[in-house]
């Protein structure tokens, strides 16, 4: 196993399942991270340009994590918003160890 496919591991492993306040800063720091990855992935000549559209959900996965943290939303939408979150997350992730 290479050091971005660990990495990648990592992250994955750490995606939380419960929507807490600090789970929430929690998959932020995750985003930045796998964001990070996905850089030196892309600056790789093994990986190039089939990185590039792995960066495309990362904008929506972040609001659906911000929209789950709304104080207008319910107990239950923002437990949904965050599952649904952390969910895309890990299909993105699993696809980038799939490269």
């Amino acid at each position: 196993m290479n050091e971005t496919h660990e990495k990648l591991q990592d992250l994955f492993n750490r995606i939380p399942r419960r929507h807490t306040a600090d789970n929430v800063k929690e998959i932020y720091s995750i985003l930045d991270e796998y964001e990070d990855v996905l850089k030196e992935m892309e600056a790789d000549e093994r990986y190039g340009a089939k990185v590039a559209p792995l960066f495309n959900p990362l904008d929506s996965i972040r609001t659906t994590v911000k929209n789950s943290n709304s104080p207008k939303a319910s107990k239950k939408g923002k437990d949904d918003l965050f599952d649904e979150a952390s969910s895309a997350l890990k299909d993105e992730i699993e696809a980038a160890m799939k490269l």
